[in-house]
């Protein structure tokens, strides 16, 4: 996922709410993963993240802690472990600790909407993040286009196709069901590799996390003989996939393409068997997102949609990656 990092230095709330949230004090450290940054005075914002396992989020939680340093206000992260009923409790006490505004990478858009509507209601500025939450109550929406980054994959995969003249690539799927994101790169994906004459053999659930998608396409490789691509849609189905194939030993017949770098995925494209992967700018996305959300509680207008661009990341372009995942 994404460049090298300096993390700024930030204190943690030495107190937790019921529900697990910091106040937006300073001070101390806890176990929830949530950080406040700033001073008193300062706008309030609020960062309602997915995890901080994935080095995809903590790059996200980088930028924003920079921008945050940048723009001088107070910034609290909150980590949810994965659990959308988290995500809607800490934006609720984001409210009744009357902040400014509340920045949401949302694990469940629909059931996010809810909570990001009392937010609005009682004037806080919202930004969503990577995960589209396709609701009024948003005043504006920060990431990658999804669907035209997936169709960019697939062309990909159409021209590497063309290039090793492989007529109708038969191509497995590792997804995310539960990921409303990933099911979009997968989608999209798939229209695009099926116009030009590939077949999907089959798409297994990997569920978001490394182990799950591993056991998910150690099993596709061995149903499937007879496929020589299979595609991940996100970090976690990359992982789990890259140490299938080196389980499986079947780096020779089978060609990977997927999102999000890591350690593993560069190993994968020095070994050979790793062909591309679509590498976002999560730092970036996090730096955006509080910059917008500074700019609206000082009574900016909503720049609505901030596209980052993502890049295909091959053995052409790999090395400029290598110093971030040493």
């Amino acid at each position: 996922m994404a460049r090298s990092i300096r993390l700024t230095r930030i204190t943690t709330a030495t107190a937790l709410l019921a529900t697990g949230l910091l106040a937006a004090a300073c001070g101390g450290t806890d176990d929830s993963g949530s950080a406040a940054s700033g001073g008193a005075d300062k706008p309030k914002i609020g960062l309602v993240q997915i995890n901080q396992q994935a080095i995809f989020f903590n790059e996200m939680n980088a930028g924003a802690q920079q921008a945050a340093k940048e723009a001088g206000v107070e910034l609290t992260v909150f980590n949810a472990n994965d659990d959308p009923a988290k995500q809607n409790e800490a934006i609720d006490n984001f409210v009744q600790q009357q902040f400014d505004a509340v920045v949401v990478v949302a694990i469940d858009v629909e059931g996010i909407k809810p909570a990001v509507k009392i937010a609005k209601d009682a004037g806080l500025k919202v930004v969503a993040v990577d995960a589209i939450v396709d609701s009024p109550s948003v005043d504006t929406q920060v990431g990658v286009d999804n669907a035209a980054a997936a169709q960019q994959a697939g062309a990909f995969v159409n021209d590497w196709a063309k290039a090793q003249n492989v007529s109708a690539p038969k191509i497995g799927v590792v997804g995310a069901l539960n990921s409303f994101i990933q099911n979009i790169r997968k989608d999209d994906f798939v229209k695009t590799v099926e116009g030009a004459g590939a077949k999907i053999v089959q798409t297994v659930d990997g569920q978001n996390k490394q182990e799950a998608a591993m056991t998910a396409a150690e099993n596709l490789l061995t149903s499937r003989s007879d496929m020589n691509v299979v595609y991940a849609t996100g970090e976690p189905a990359l992982l789990g996939t890259v140490a299938a194939v080196k389980s499986q030993n079947a780096a020779d017949r089978v060609k990977v393409f997927g999102w999000d770098l890591t350690k593993e995925a560069i190993s994968g494209i020095d070994a050979g068997f790793v062909a591309g992967v679509v590498q976002q700018d999560p730092k970036t996305e996090g730096y955006e997102a509080v910059k917008e959300a500074k700019a609206l509680v000082g009574g900016a207008q909503p720049k609505k949609k901030i596209d980052v661009p993502v890049t295909i990341v091959t053995k052409d372009n790999v090395d400029q990656y290598r110093a971030t995942f040493k």
